[in-house]
């Protein structure tokens, strides 16, 4: 919940000189807020980096006040939304079963899920890391066809590891980044598990992401307040870009 309208606006054109298309081959994804993503669409209508959006109703229309729907975020032109971020979980009270009805209702409308999932500090300390990670990407992916995962994209959160004062070392993200992967192989297939990108969103910041994305199975970074500032977020981005 930062920036408004015209916060947007001049990020945009701060940032996008720091990441031209010319030396950008990834994909580079800015999530608005609801009340500027108009404008973000339009600030970056001619450059390569996407907008998506933060969260959204898990129902295409109807009586639910202050909700928004995937329809309405593809009629906008969003690509893509977050959905289960930790703070929606722990703030919102929202579930897997949730979560699951919000991918569905995202792929039906042509968007594409960033799903998050991931560990509190207690769950880590108590040993269940593997197995909650397992069950939320079993839960989340629970009737989505094989030949929709190539839509989806996963985020890995270690809750743990987000203003806590702790790190999450390389090892520890690519340990449950694989994981995550082994677990798509388990439901669908190897090449299913190949194609899917799985994202580290655990305080990946200018310092840290050249380490963090060179482990084989990060893909990429869900980027909190590094985001915030254009010099450091075009760090990352040019970090993945090699």
């Amino acid at each position: 919940m930062n920036l408004l309208a015209s916060g947007v606006e001049a990020y945009a054109s701060e940032l996008q000189p720091l990441i031209p298309d010319h030396q950008n081959w990834c994909e580079a994804v800015v999530c608005a807020p609801y009340t500027s993503l108009q404008t973000a669409l339009r600030a970056f209508a001619d450059s390569r980096v996407s907008v998506g959006a933060q969260n959204m109703s898990e129902h295409d229309s109807g009586a639910y006040t202050g909700e928004v729907s995937g329809a309405q975020l593809k009629d906008i032109g969003v690509k893509y939304v977050i959905i289960g971020h930790s703070e929606r979980r722990e703030y919102y009270g929202e579930t897997d079963k949730s979560v699951n009805k919000k991918i569905l209702a995202a792929i039906s409308n042509s968007l594409r899920p960033i799903v998050c999932v991931g560990e509190s500090l207690d769950q880590r300390e108590t040993g269940v890391t593997y197995d909650l990670v397992a069950m939320q990407v079993k839960a989340a992916f629970n009737g989505v066809s094989a030949d929709l995962l190539r839509h989806i994209v996963i985020a890995y959160e270690p809750i743990w590891a987000i203003g806590t004062g702790k790190t999450a070392t390389p090892e520890d993200a690519q340990d449950v980044c694989r994981a995550i992967r082994d677990v798509v192989r388990a439901i669908y297939s190897s090449a299913a598990s190949r194609k899917i990108s799985i994202l580290y969103g655990g305080s990946m910041n200018d310092k840290n992401a050249f380490d963090l994305l060179a482990q084989p199975d990060i893909d990429g970074g869900l980027i909190g307040g590094a985001s915030l500032k254009p010099v450091s977020f075009a760090a990352i981005v040019n970090a993945a870009n090699q």
